[in-house]
């Protein structure tokens, strides 16, 4: 009796005393499945966003590696090739890309003629150079097919070394022409440190290997062996513009190789340019092909993303301490 008891007491030990417990537990249960429901959602989601995610990814990227499709027109039209912003090898105006966009111009079936819209300061004497040579390689290769350069807002330094490749160049009456010089800037840092309490302390292996140093005092053979060496490249830029311009050149101006810029009034004045007109008028009333095609090597968007996702600190740096590439202004 006393053992039937004592097992009734244990029972209700264990089972809820009421209704409402059982709800409450009840409600517990029913609430953990639900967590548990959302969490598997939320699993799924992810999994199908990452491998939606990897797609995306594989799509950006398969292009890079088929390359970039070429133009396809089927009847006579102006192949245009875009040269824009800086000249630079790690950017979209390169001798590279350049190249590729003329050549796919030039080799076009019904392109008739090639129109080269510039709108870019200058930048690097050896892409510009790489670029001028490849145009009046192609000439030579398709004597039947011109070259027309328009620039538009600038075409300066090395772009105008570009231009002068073609067979004419147009400008508008307000466009920057020419800046036919080149220019090695830097800063000295040589008082500073001192003022801060700083020492230098760099180790070479070759007495000219420190040359241009901004944080030591400059030395007189060091500033004229910079100097003839921006005269060399000054030159190849002078006999570029003088092969690719001629006779037309005013070379009585005494400022025509002086690096300094004009306007568009001028450089025609000049034989810098040969008239004036913009891309859609000399495709229409000098080349005779209204249609325009463009035949620029851009880069692929996910490469855009890529390089505006990282921030050139070591351009930057280099800047600031004076050791920038030398570049035609």
């Amino acid at each position: 009796m006393m053992n039937r008891n004592r097992d009734e007491q244990d029972d209700g030990a264990q089972r809820p005393q009421s209704d409402r417990e059982w709800k409450l537990i009840e409600k517990l249960v029913l609430s953990m499945q639900d967590e548990q429901r959302k969490q598997r959602r939320w699993s799924i989601f992810f999994r199908f966003a990452t491998l939606a995610y990897m797609v995306l990814l594989l799509l950006l990227i398969l292009p890079l590696r088929t390359g970039v499709p070429q133009p396809k027109a089927s009847e006579p039209h102006t192949a245009m090739v875009k040269i824009s912003g800086m000249i630079a090898e790690d950017r979209e105006s390169s001798a590279d890309k350049i190249a590729g966009g003329l050549r796919r111009a030039f080799e076009a079936e019904h392109s008739e003629a090639v129109l080269l819209r510039i709108n870019s300061p200058g930048g690097s004497p050896v892409q510009a150079d790489y670029a001028f040579r490849e145009i009046r390689r192609l000439r030579d290769e398709h004597p039947e097919k011109k070259v027309y350069a328009v620039i538009t807002d600038v075409g300066a330094s090395g772009a105008y070394y570009i231009a002068s490749a073609a067979d004419e160049i147009y400008v508008a009456p307000s466009s920057i022409v020419g800046s036919i010089g080149v220019v090695m800037g830097g800063f000295g840092f040589v008082e500073s440190i001192e003022k801060l309490g700083m020492e230098r302390r760099i180790f070479t292996a070759g007495e000219d290997k420190d040359m241009l140093d901004p944080f030591a005092p400059l030395e007189e053979e060091h500033v004229e062996h910079a100097g003839r060496m921006l005269e060399q490249v000054h030159q190849h830029f002078i006999d570029a513009v003088r092969e690719g311009r001629g006779d037309r050149l005013d070379e009585d101006h005494p400022n025509l190789f002086t690096g300094r810029i004009w306007t568009g009034d001028d450089s025609v004045e000049m034989g810098l340019a040969d008239a004036f007109g913009s891309p859609g008028q000399v495709a229409r009333d000098v080349i005779g092909q209204e249609e325009i095609v463009d035949y620029t090597v851009y880069p692929h968007p996910f490469q855009r993303f890529m390089r505006g996702m990282g921030a050139s600190i070591g351009e930057g740096l280099g800047r600031v301490m004076g050791l920038e590439r030398w570049q035609l202004r």
